[in-house]
């Protein structure tokens, strides 16, 4: 099993920039596919980016997943946010890259807040 923290959320203004980071605790934090997801106020939880799986049409070439697995923790930097970017922000572990994806993930961290002003 594995606990996971997520950090690095709040508000920020359009155009600015933020950077998640996701500590994880437990099994051996490498053999896990790692992902991030989001869940905007009355829309379902959707898929951001994965380490080895890339990212969603709407965040490419603004964000940038990354893992540093010495460190059991996963980051996401957001350049260029938006208002429709705010949303909650989750955290995923997955057994393998094919889990990787709503309805199949093994762990959910508790979610960061990330709030954009126009």
């Amino acid at each position: 099993q594995v606990q996971l923290v997520e950090s690095g959320g709040g508000l920020v203004q359009a155009g600015g920039s933020l950077r998640l980071s996701c500590a994880a605790s437990g099994r051996t934090f490498s053999g896990y596919a790692m992902g991030w997801f989001r869940q905007a106020p009355g829309k379902e939880r959707e898929f951001v980016a994965g380490s080895s799986r890339g990212y969603s049409d709407s965040v490419q070439g603004r964000f940038a997943i990354s893992r540093d697995n010495a460190k059991n923790t996963l980051y996401l930097q957001m350049n260029s946010l938006q208002p429709e970017d705010t949303a909650v922000y989750y955290c995923a572990a997955a057994y393998s890259l094919q889990r990787l994806r709503i309805g199949a993930i093994d762990y959910w961290g508790q979610g960061t807040q990330v709030t954009v002003s126009s």
